[in-house]
């Protein structure tokens, strides 16, 4: 069976009852039935304006439900999906825009600003959308327009299996990637992992019993992602209980995440799953739950996922004691590759490992000159995933040929985990050899926040690297060398990057250093410099 999005939310719909609510955002509520009409009349309106089938269409949105209604659009309309991240500024923004040939643009009135400061720059452009109460500006058009052009009749429209999504990532290495998925591939992906998670149970085959498997279980899907759905954790779950008839909860605080409000509006909808990011939300989630115990009416979540940085065993276990029906799931994995492996823990102290937390058919582990690493043997590789992974990168070959390589005839996804086979073949995870930081989830390139400090008339070189921090998992530190005569003041530093950064590649503390103590060859010494850091923020 090949799979197609839009097809499956088409059948979903027909099926689903119409007043089941498919988004809710605090006391607002999309039924079914309103989704079905709106993406469908969202659609239609975009052909009508130019905005043709495989044509790029970019979501620059919080957590909103229109980010969803969009996306449903996009799906059944042939539109190819392109994420921003709504920390970029300018630079940023329109790097996305133009590389990703996006026709239109959805976006929050808050970014108006932004908007009308790049469009200009922006020709392959030709329909901006703008989501807010206020009446649009001159060059957009209001979103509600769209919503609610036409009777909502489902498109006369025929789809392949093969119609893409395209996933930016900020990577390890340059500017973002924009990382190529195909319907088939992302709901073969999702089944698969369903199975794996299912104790390999076989997930649906066909539309029919997809349909089945919707009636009995799909429907009762309530999932709230924390995480933001601009990254492809967040997007593709959030996706993938829409795809299941399920229903989609977002927090009403769209720009900073409460804790407390998590628990309240999981409690007041009967949320049956929690998307996160690692300890950055799972430890005021906790806290929450510490300072009122009791307070919340949980008993209708089954599970919480995480996926991106460290999910601490402590913190696990003190969620479990509050919610102890709950089922966590903390997955490796990245744009490239997801669901590299799992662990689901439960109050019962269980820890399975499922997926590939360990070499098998779909998991090998290859040195730098693609020969594979003997389990036992003590070596470092890189961890290699097959089976249902991207095409590649979008208009970058040389990229892709460096992640994806076929070897011994399999083609294989290596984003560039190092890890070690243990003998029983379980792998023991070691980092990237790379100079990103992941900090709370978001990746940083190093060398693009060197070179935005190197930019300062007061600086002479840059280091930027990743030191352990207990809430973001990595803090982004900088150690500077000063032009002859200058004088450094940290906070103007900082406020010079985050003018022109999104704020999380902003260092949380710039040093000042004579020499930055480079290796002969020219490039950074890290471990020194991180030692550095490390003593002074001591």
């Amino acid at each position: 069976m090949k799979w197609n999005l839009g097809d499956l939310l088409d059948h979903v719909g027909a099926v689903e009852p119409t007043s089941r609510a498919a988004l809710i955002h605090g006391d607002r509520v999309i039924s079914w039935a309103e989704l079905s009409r709106r993406s469908n009349n969202i659609a239609r309106a975009l052909h009508r304006r130019g905005v043709e089938p495989t044509a790029k269409v970019a979501f620059y949105l919080r957590n909103v439900p229109e980010y969803m209604e969009f996306l449903a659009a996009a799906l059944k309309g042939r539109l190819t999906h392109v994420n921003i991240n709504y920390r970029y500024r300018a630079q940023e923004l329109t790097y996305i825009l133009e590389h990703s040939d996006s026709e239109a643009v959805v976006y929050s009135a808050e970014f108006r600003d932004r908007v009308e400061e790049i469009r200009g720059q922006c020709p392959s452009v030709k329909l901006w959308i703008e989501v807010g109460e206020a009446p649009a500006p001159d060059f957009a058009i209001a979103y509600e327009k769209l919503a609610n052009e036409g009777d909502g009749a489902p498109l006369a429209i025929e789809r392949d299996p093969n119609d893409l999504i395209l996933l930016y990532t900020g990577g390890t290495t340059g500017m973002p990637k924009g990382v190529m998925w195909t319907h088939d591939i992302v709901m073969s992906a999702q089944l698969s992992s369903l199975r794996a998670i299912n104790n390999n149970a076989d997930p649906p085959s066909d539309i029919e019993g997809f349909l089945e498997h919707v009636r009995a279980r799909g429907m009762h899907v309530r999932q709230l992602p924390a995480a933001p759905m601009m990254h492809a954790t967040g997007m593709t779950v959030a996706m993938g209980a829409m795809v299941a008839g399920g229903c989609v909860v977002t927090l009403p605080t769209t720009t900073k995440f409460d804790a407390a409000e998590l628990w309240r509006e999981a409690s007041r909808h009967k949320v049956s799953s929690i998307t996160i990011v690692g300890d950055a939300f799972a430890k005021p989630m906790l806290a929450a739950l510490e300072q009122a115990p009791g307070e919340f009416d949980l008993s209708a979540l089954q599970s919480i996922v995480s996926s991106g940085v460290v999910w601490s065993t402590p913190v696990k276990q003190g969620l479990i004691k509050h919610i102890q029906q709950v089922i966590l799931l903390d997955s490796l994995g990245s744009t490239e590759a997801p669901a590299c492996g799992a662990t689901i823990s439960t109050k019962d102290g269980e820890t399975r490992e499922t997926l590939d937390f360990r070499i098998g058919p779909e998991c090998r582990v290859f040195d730098e000159d693609d020969n594979e690493i003997a389990p036992g043997s003590g070596k470092i590789g890189y961890m290699a995933r097959s089976g249902f992974i991207p095409l590649g990168y979008y208009k970058d070959p040389a990229k892709t040929a460096q992640t994806f390589k076929t070897i011994g005839g399999v083609r294989y996804a290596i984003p560039g985990d190092l890890c070690q086979v243990e003998a029983d073949g379980r792998l023991l995870m070691l980092g990237r050899r790379s100079s990103c930081i992941n900090t709370g989830g978001e990746k940083v390139f190093a060398e693009e926040v060197e070179e935005t400090l190197k930019a300062h008339p007061s600086v002479d070189d840059a280091n930027v690297f990743g030191v352990p921090d207990e809430k973001w998992g990595q803090a982004v530190i900088a150690v500077i060398a000063p032009r002859n005569g200058h004088r450094v003041e940290e906070a103007e530093l900082r406020a010079f990057v985050h003018e022109r950064l999104a704020g999380y590649k902003t260092p949380k503390r710039i040093f000042v250093k004579s020499d930055l103590e480079r290796h002969p060859n020219g490039k950074p010494n890290y471990d020194r410099m991180r030692a550095f850091a490390l003593e002074q923020l001591a």
